[in-house]
């Protein structure tokens, strides 16, 4: 079996975080979500930055369709893999 990394991207720090809030409880997620900034190409400005929550499934059990739900809940999306 292989491992399945998910990433969420968000438009900022605070979205990130709550979605990282919720992953334990509503899908069982055991490893903590990493959060990490992603300035956009060419930007220089800090605040023009996504955040994404980088999410590991050893198990590939976690639903993409409930978790793109997720991230769009806060404005964000699930990157295809």
């Amino acid at each position: 079996m292989t491992d399945v990394r998910h990433v969420l991207v968000l438009p900022d720090r605070d979205a990130a975080e709550e979605v990282a809030e919720e992953l334990p409880a509503r899908f069982g997620v055991a490893e903590e979500p990493q959060l990490v900034r992603d300035a956009l190409a060419g930007e220089d400005d800090a605040e023009d930055a996504q955040w994404l929550v980088v999410v590991e499934d050893p198990d590939s059990r976690l639903d993409r369709t409930a978790l793109d739900e997720l991230a769009a809940a806060h404005e964000g999306w699930l990157e295809a893999p």
